[in-house]
C-alpha cells in the first residue's frame, strides 16, 4: 500500500519508525496552543474557536489546543527532533502556523536541528472582515530542510503564495481542514515517488494530496474519529486513482 495510517500519540508512533524513511514532513500542528492569554487557551475548545454556531454539521473537537506558548514550543521541538531523525538528508519540513506562533515555530524547528529556509503564505479569500482592523486572511507555512537541498534531485519551481478557501459545508470534515488544492502543491517539494509524513493528519488532506501527486504517505492522528475519516479518504483516493494496469486480473 502507498500509505500507512497510525491512530495514536505522535511522539510514541514516530519513535517506532526507522531512520531516513521519509522525504518530507508536511503537517498542521495544533498551533492555537500558546494563545496570548490564559482565556484564549482555556475558555474555548477547538470546536468553539474554529466553527460558527450555525455550522451545517457538527465537527468533533481535537486535543492539544490548550498548551501555553512555552509548552507548545517545547512539544514542537521534541516532535520535530524525532521527525528530523526520520527524514533523509536533503529532505524538507513544512509546518502551518499563524502570526502569533510564527516566532515560536521558527525557533522550535531550528532547535530540532532543521535549517530554516523561509516562510510561505496561504491566502484565504473568504476570511471574515474585522471592523476597524486589517483582515487576518493569511496563515503561514514555515519551511526548512535537513541539510543542503539538491535541486537536481527534484527540479521543481514552486510558488511561495497559495490562495484557496477552506472546505465548507459537507466537504468540511475537520475543524481546521486545509484545501487539497494547496496541499497538492506543497507535497511537490517531495521528489516523485517519495514519502510524505504528517504526524497531525486530521482528516487526511495531506495524505490525499500526496497520493494524488504520486507520493507515498505516512500519517499519524490521535483522535479516533478523525483517524477513521482519514482512513476512508485515503482508501477512496487509492480506488479513484487506480488504473487497469495497476490491477492484476486472474481467471
Amino acid at each position: 500500500m502507498p500509505f500507512s495510517l497510525h491512530q495514536g500519540d505522535a511522539l510514541s508512533v514516530l519513535a517506532g519508525l526507522p531512520d531516513d524513511c521519509v522525504d518530507s514532513v508536511i503537517t498542521d500542528p495544533p498551533y492555537n496552543s500558546g494563545g496570548r492569554t490564559a482565556k484564549e487557551r482555556t475558555t474555548r475548545s477547538a470546536k468553539q474557536k474554529y466553527t460558527s454556531a450555525d455550522a451545517q454539521h457538527a465537527l468533533p473537537d481535537f486535543t492539544g489546543e490548550n498548551m501555553d506558548q512555552r509548552s507548545y514550543g517545547f512539544w514542537l521541538t521534541q516532535i520535530m527532533t524525532e521527525a528530523h531523525r526520520l527524514t533523509k538528508t536533503g529532505g524538507t519540513a513544512l509546518l502551518f502556523t499563524d502570526w502569533r506562533q510564527l516566532p515560536t515555530t521558527t525557533d522550535a524547528i531550528q532547535a530540532a536541528g532543521w535549517l530554516w529556509r523561509g516562510v510561505l503564505a496561504w491566502h484565504k479569500p473568504q476570511a471574515r472582515p474585522q471592523k476597524g482592523r486589517f483582515t487576518q486572511n493569511c496563515e503561514f507555512i514555515v519551511w526548512a530542510s535537513k541539510g543542503s537541498i539538491d535541486g537536481a534531485r527534484n527540479p521543481v519551481y514552486l510558488p511561495g503564495m497559495y490562495s484557496a478557501s477552506q472546505p465548507s459545508g459537507t466537504k468540511r470534515q475537520h475543524i481546521t481542514q486545509k484545501p487539497v488544492s494547496v496541499m497538492r502543491e506543497l507535497v511537490k517539494i517531495s521528489p516523485e515517488g517519495g514519502t510524505v509524513l504528517d504526524f497531525c493528519a486530521g482528516s487526511g488532506s495531506t495524505g490525499v494530496a500526496a497520493l494524488l501527486e504520486g507520493r507515498d504517505f505516512i500519517g499519524v492522528e490521535k483522535t479516533e474519529h478523525y483517524a477513521s475519516i482519514a482512513a476512508d479518504r485515503l482508501t477512496e483516493t487509492i480506488r479513484e486513482t487506480l488504473t487497469q494496469d495497476d490491477v492484476d486480473l486472474s481467471v
